[in-house]
This record gives C-alpha cells, structure tokens and sequence, in this order.
C-alpha cells in the first residue's frame, strides 16, 4: 500500500474560565489557562499503537507539540474520528501557538463525517458505532475526575488516561475498516495492483470512462471497496470500455 496512513487521537485538558453564570449558562468573564493536550495517541497501519503524555515531557507542553508534529509530519494520509472539528483543528492550534510550521500537508479523512453522510446511525460516536459493528468499545474513564487528575500532574492518573488514548486509536482503526469500503471519495495518492484503502489485492472489472476521467473500474478482493484506476491512462479508450 503506498499510502502512509496515520490512525490519530488527542486527549484534551479543557480551558479555565471566570464565570458568574450557573453550571450550563456559561458567560465567561476571563479565561485563566487556554486548553492544552494531555496526551496523544497513534497508529501507522501495520505497526503497533504508540502515544506520548505530558508528564514524558515533564509537564513542557511545548515538547509534547514538538512531538506531535513531527509524528504527523511522516503520515500521507490522517485518520481521526470527529478530526475536522476536533483532533485536526486542536493539532493546528497547538503549533500555531507554540511557533510551529505546518506539518507535512496530508489528505484527511474523518470517520465520523462517513458515518454522518452513508449511513443513518442512531449514534455516530465511536463507542457506538464499535459496539454496532461488532468491533469493540471505548474503556471506561471514571469521567472527569481523570481529566483532572492528569492536570494536577498525577503520573499514575496519565498512564491510565494513556491506556485510554491507545484504545481508542485501536477502536477508531477497527470502525475506520467497516467503514472506508462505502467511502466514494477516498484520497488515493497512488493506484498499482492493490486497493489504496485497505492494501488488499484488487481486481479489474472493466472501463471507466467519464468527461473528466479515463481509467480501469476495480474492486477489492478483501474489504469490497471499488475505485477507478488511472494506471493504464496510456492504452487506446476503447480498451476502458470493452
């Protein structure tokens, strides 16, 4: 598989605020702290689950950044579950603030949104989708009380927020793999002779032709995904139709 696919996802400490509102009526007067990242966790396909917390840097949040971008910055393709709106956008605000350059571009893609657009879930979290789709679920936290524990500096509090962490990248690779094969717009980076979504071996089943596109139709013999392949662009059009 030619794509160097990244499975990501961030645990955040949220921001410290003033407010002279009750618990769900927030008018924030000032914020006290900005919200950081606790952990990260991630996964290259085919290797094993890694992540980093804040007490391996010592509590220097600038450090465990620096990390973070040097590992997206070896991916081609950036898996997260909600990444648009959270993982990738957290990521982005971390290095802007920390003096960062952008990381190494990479074609993006979110779970959640695939849910949202081919299917009609009755819940899109990934925790639920795991259990639907009989691939797992998300460890129990004991709630905010962790989160809190990791901001106090508690180690033991960090590894298990860790253990968390790893789990859900795990959880995310396994709903990712039920999910891409409905995908229609995958970011193919290259096509050969196996399927750019899941490495599995494909085959060709005919033409494509379109105004815009020439190529050969497959499909793959592990996951069932299909896709248009421009590898033979180079042949004369009536092969694609025959």
């Amino acid at each position: 598989m030619s794509n160097r696919l990244l499975y990501l996802d961030l645990e955040t400490a949220p921001c410290t605020s003033y407010t002279w509102q009750g618990k769900h009526e927030v008018d924030v007067i000032d914020f006290v702290e900005e919200g950081y990242i606790l952990t990260f966790a991630y996964k290259f396909q085919g290797e094993k689950v890694k992540g980093y917390t804040l007490d391996d840097f010592k509590g220097n949040k600038k450090k465990l950044v620096e990390k973070l971008h040097e590992v997206l910055s070896q991916a081609e393709v950036l898996v997260a579950h909600n990444g648009k709106n959270f993982d990738f956008k957290w990521a982005n605000r971390a290095f802007i603030i920390y003096g960062l350059k952008p990381p190494t571009p990479t074609k993006q893609i979110d779970t959640l949104s695939i849910a949202r657009s081919k299917f009609n879930f009755n819940s899109n979290h990934l925790t639920d989708l795991g259990k639907l789709l009989g691939v797992g679920q998300k460890t129990e936290t004991g709630g905010f009380e962790l989160w809190k524990a990791c901001m106090a500096g508690d180690k033991k509090a960090f590894k298990k927020m860790l253990l968390y962490n790893k789990n859900d990248v795990e959880l995310l690779e396994k709903v990712y793999n039920k999910l891409v094969p409905w995908m229609t717009n995958y970011p193919i980076t290259e096509v050969g002779m196996f399927c750019p979504k899941c490495g599995g071996d494909v085959q060709f089943r005919g033409g494509y032709v379109s105004k815009t596109r020439i190529g050969k139709r497959f499909q793959c013999k592990v996951c069932g995904s299909w896709g248009i392949s421009n590898k033979y662009y180079r042949q004369p059009i009536e092969e694609y139709v025959k």
